[in-house]
């Protein structure tokens, strides 16, 4: 059984987890500034501009003694072998592939699967997952899924995404199942 390599500590440690686009290397000071002033330690830089490898590098460079560094939007095993590389602190897909599923509890690092449906969610407890993204929140249900997720699921741990806001956020984090939730609000 896989031990998820103790995500459940990064978790619970960051309730609030932004999760970060970066469009330009020059925006990387003014991302850690802001999120150090609201006592935020942590970040997912996504996998989405063509300059996202070189913002997860050089972020992990100049603040990863201070913060927790993780890489969203993982769709691949190309993408997981690249976050060995680059020595991330957590590693965060959107969903997972049975290839992925062999690489993510062979590669080491703390890592977060997405799920959606139950389906998804029984076979990451199959995994041998306890510990879960649940994405896009907003179009599957947010709250009211999560409450029933709760219910059926009762072993696994929720990280919402997706929808997720400043009016929304302690919604998410009062529920028993919830650890922590991302979103990229936090830098708005």
């Amino acid at each position: 059984m896989s031990t998820q390599f103790n995500i459940e500590k990064i978790l619970t440690g960051n309730p609030l987890i932004p999760v970060v686009t970066i469009n330009a290397l020059s925006e990387l000071d003014m991302v850690y500034n802001q999120l150090k002033s609201h006592g935020i330690s942590c970040i997912e830089i996504t996998l989405r501009t063509a300059v996202s490898w070189d913002a997860i590098q050089l972020f992990k460079e100049r603040y990863g003694d201070e913060f927790s560094v993780g890489v969203g939007t993982i769709k691949s095993v190309g993408d997981i072998e690249r976050c060995k590389e680059v020595q991330v602190d957590f590693l965060v897909s959107p969903g997972v592939s049975d290839a992925m599923r062999d690489a993510l509890n062979k590669c080491g690092i703390p890592f977060l699967p997405g799920v959606a449906t139950p389906s998804e969610i029984i076979q990451g407890l199959e995994a041998g997952w306890k510990f879960f993204k649940f994405f896009p929140a907003d179009l599957f249900g947010g709250l009211k899924a999560l409450k029933t997720y709760g219910s059926v699921f009762s072993d696994a741990k929720f990280c919402p995404t997706g929808g997720i806001s400043e009016t929304n956020y302690k919604d998410f984090l009062a529920l028993e199942n919830v650890l922590s939730v991302g979103g990229s609000w936090l830098l708005k």
